[in-house]
């Protein structure tokens, strides 16, 4: 690899390198045996090779990272055991809302969007009932802080209805080639039953979703402040993805629940490529990014065939 690509992606994009011999396990073949409470789809795929000696450690549940551009697989754990993955869900349903509206769109919030969100403990974005903001404004609430009761507020408008909503959620799984996922609402949390999806499903997603400029713009948003007008009162929201603060990042998502751990789907761009990758089931919501950041330096360093 042309040592120009190597320092700009290693030194400007991502920084340190965390290596395998830096934490004390070491990472798994992809295809080792699943941990309790997860399901291994039964389309795994084993041709899947094992995990490279000098990558680093990845002490989450599952992780797979890719280049979009060639789909050379530059790390592979577990990419097909089937998991909750929590807020990353939002993905998907912002992926979902934009297949039907235009940024500049209004809905209006209700108090139906409140209350559900202040149930079960859910992320949310303080939106205010009867405030009409735009789909653009709804998709910084939902993909910055989170928000339960932006995801409610679109997938009501958009199914019309949570239900129908949920049902594009998975058709357009199906239209992507995510054959281990179900989504069983707009937000991730664990209700009816609780949803799952692979690493390699939510890595196929992000590829999808990354392409959508207005997705690719929020997401990589750090900070998105609202002012007040006649329509709707002011907000202001903060991303919860740190990895945004390295040069190069863009978006994607962050996510935890109590099934699913903390989650990550993440994406750096740099020399013409884009590497995107996910992490799921980490028991450490500081170490999945720094995971991240590791995994994205040493791809772009690696000498892999």
């Amino acid at each position: 690899m042309p040592t120009h690509l190597k320092n700009r992606l290693s030194h400007a994009l991502l920084g340190v390198v965390i290596t395998a011999g830096a934490v004390t396990s070491v990472a798994t073949p992809a295809q080792a045996t699943p941990q309790a409470g997860s399901v291994v789809s039964p389309d795994s795929r084993s041709h899947v090779p094992a995990v490279a000696p000098d990558a680093p450690a990845v002490l989450g549940r599952a992780a797979h990272l890719i280049d979009a551009k060639t789909g050379k697989v530059h790390f592979s754990k577990k990419a097909d055991l089937r998991t909750p993955v929590a807020s990353i869900t939002k993905v998907m349903t912002a992926y979902t809302v934009l297949k039907e509206a235009k940024p500049a769109d209004v809905v209006e919030v209700t108090s139906a969007d409140v209350r559900y969100a202040s149930k079960g403990g859910a992320s949310v974005a303080d939106l205010r009932a009867g405030d009409r903001l735009t789909v653009e404004t709804l998709l910084h609430a939902l993909l910055l802080p989170s928000g339960a009761d932006a995801a409610h507020a679109l997938a009501r408008a958009y199914g019309p209805g949570v239900d129908a909503f949920t049902a594009k959620m998975n058709a357009n799984a199906r239209e992507l080639g995510m054959k281990d996922t179900l989504y069983v609402n707009a937000d991730g949390m664990p209700a009816k039953g609780g949803g799952y999806s692979t690493a390699r499903d939510q890595v196929r997603l992000a590829q999808a979703a990354l392409d959508n400029k207005t997705i690719r713009k929020v997401s990589s948003t750090q900070y998105h402040s609202v002012p007040a007008t006649a329509e709707h009162s002011a907000y202001s929201w903060r991303n919860t993805n740190r990895l945004l603060r390295t040069p190069g990042a863009v978006g994607l998502k962050t996510g935890y629940t109590r099934a699913a751990g903390y989650t990550l789907a993440f994406a750096a761009d740099g020399d013409g490529r884009r590497l995107v990758g996910v992490i799921l089931g980490e028991t450490s919501s500081s170490r999945r990014f720094e995971t991240a950041q590791a995994l994205l330096d040493w791809a772009a360093t690696s000498r892999q065939p």
